[in-house]
């Protein structure tokens, strides 16, 4: 693909800030990475990532501020946010609490890609009262996929309609699989395995439940290519609260190539690994391939009454949503597909809340952003302008 400035095009309709902001991004990482090329691109945010690796702020942009040191420690965190408008934490699930904690405390603007369901549950408590803005789940699932979902939603429930069902579809999948898993690691390995461990937030005939993890499998085509889906825990963020009482229906699943629930169910229930966690990340970051020729898919679908009609409601109805988004090729290098949808999406929600167009203190959820906005933001934008994306709204 062409190089890209993923950061350079401007929003369309939004005043920027009157001086550049500073933003502190936790993690060298490839997604830390791509977060602070995202922002230092756009002109708009003097940037500075921290990480407790001397060795991997090596070859960040020009312009970007590198920090070694543990944020994961609350007094150095401290010190590291001092000064700081924003601080975008690309650290695994297991460091959010902490960090969150300190900002909160600075009243500086928190904004993270967990999908860990206890670590937003304590960030909601450390909100109230907060000077800041505390927004967790900032990423593709839970992040943009719960932006997608309650568009959807809210084009049943506007106006007095009724919602039915709202199934939710997200994979990260590698273009050309050759394993028995059919899988390549393209982002955190503890995440991963997370997401298939802890229970599954979900409403069902119209009351909140958990599902188990890796259950709940089902097969689908998409663009003439075979998929399958299963329950996988933290993907709906804080969509059950918000429709709660208001569907009969919500889920979330993982896509994946045929046979790889199966081959993890062996893994983590037959093997008891589940039980290991330590050593399942080992032997994956040992044996499974990473790969930057992968592909990010979304598909989302909705069914129930609009309103309107002569009885009040219209005829029962499905919209849908669908993407399948490739990697770019940016001024730094290649960005595959999982690290250009992740950091949109928190670039999306610093910017959003940088210009005044989201609430300026406490918790916020992810969809408090309206997909159009969301979309046509210059980050947001990397959602529908690649060429293995088609959107079907």
């Amino acid at each position: 693909m062409q190089a890209s400035n993923l950061g350079r095009q401007a929003p369309r309709d939004l005043p920027r800030a009157a001086r550049p902001l500073h933003v502190t991004v936790l993690g060298a990482g490839k997604i830390g990475r791509t977060i602070a090329a995202m922002l230092h691109d756009s002109g708009d945010y003097r940037v500075s990532v921290v990480d407790h690796d001397a060795r991997r702020l090596d070859g960040l942009p020009r312009g970007v501020l590198a920090r070694a040191g543990d944020p994961t420690e609350p007094g150095t965190c401290a010190a590291l946010l001092a000064g700081a408008d924003a601080v975008l934490n690309a650290l695994p699930f297991h460091a959010a609490t902490s960090v969150a904690s300190v900002a909160a405390r600075l009243g500086v603007h928190y904004f993270d890609l967990t999908e860990d369901v206890a670590a937003t549950q304590a960030i909601r408590q450390l909100a109230q009262g907060a000077r800041s803005v505390l927004m967790p789940q900032c990423g593709l699932a839970p992040g943009f996929i719960g932006v997608v979902g309650h568009d959807l939603a809210q084009r049943f429930l506007r106006g007095g309609g009724e919602l039915l069902d709202l199934q939710m579809r997200v994979g990260a999948l590698p273009r050309y699989p050759s394993n028995a898993l059919k899988y390549n690691l393209t982002w955190s390995t503890e995440g991963l395995i997370n997401e298939y461990c802890n229970p599954c937030e979900a409403i069902v005939d119209g009351r909140r439940v958990e599902l188990t993890a890796l259950e709940g499998l089902e097969s689908f085509a998409l663009d003439g290519i075979e998929y399958e889906a299963f329950n996988t825990s933290g993907g709906l963020g804080t969509l059950p609260e918000t429709l709660a009482g208001r569907a009969r229906h919500v889920d979330y699943k993982s896509i994946r190539y045929p046979g790889h629930c199966a081959l993890m169910k062996l893994l983590l229930n037959d093997l008891r690994l589940r039980e290991r966690r330590d050593w399942l990340r080992d032997i994956f970051d040992r044996a499974i391939p990473l790969t930057e020729q992968d592909v990010v898919i979304v598909f989302a679908t909705a069914t129930g009454y609009p309103a309107g009609g002569e009885r009040g409601r219209g005829p029962l109805t499905q919209a849908s949503f669908s993407a399948r988004i490739g990697g770019v090729d940016g001024a730094g290098g290649h960005v595959n597909a999982i690290q250009l949808t992740t950091a949109a999406g928190i670039c999306t929600a610093l910017d959003l809340v940088a210009t005044g167009a989201l609430p300026q203190a406490g918790f916020v959820r992810q969809e408090s952003m309206p997909l159009q906005a969301f979309l046509s933001n210059r980050f947001g934008r990397h959602y529908t302008q690649h060429p293995l994306q088609e959107s079907l709204v």
